[in-house]
């Protein structure tokens, strides 16, 4: 039997879009491994431990904290993603997939705290 997180829409696109900064931070400069791709890696990874801590046995206040610490995480992504566009590590054409599905998981992460928190 699924955990409630695994079963969330959210939880299944931040698995997809952690996928994708794994992809990304591995075509990084091997210099960068402990600092760009150490940090996206990191941080993607917050996004998916976040929305499942959040999803079970808490408040509605208290699972909305957490889709907000997930949403500040995915926004530490999207910074990274514009040092490796401005380092030109890659170019935006391929940055733009990842960024779209970010902004795709942003509205529907905010969707879901908006509903907690007008509950």
């Amino acid at each position: 039997m699924p955990y409630k997180f695994e079963k969330l829409e959210i939880y299944k696109l931040a698995l997809d879009y952690l996928d994708l900064i794994y992809a990304l931070a591995d075509r990084l400069p091997r210099n960068e491994e402990y600092n760009l791709r150490s940090q996206m890696i990191r941080a993607g990874t917050s996004i998916v431990l976040n929305i499942a801590e959040g999803s079970t046995g808490q408040t509605d206040p208290e699972q909305s904290r957490f889709l907000g610490i997930a949403l500040r995480s995915l926004l530490e992504t999207v910074a990274c993603q514009n040092i490796i566009e401005r380092r030109k590590y890659l170019d935006m054409e391929e940055l733009k997939i990842i960024y779209e599905v970010g902004q795709k998981l942003f509205a529907k992460i905010q969707a879901m705290r908006n509903t907690l928190d007008s509950d």
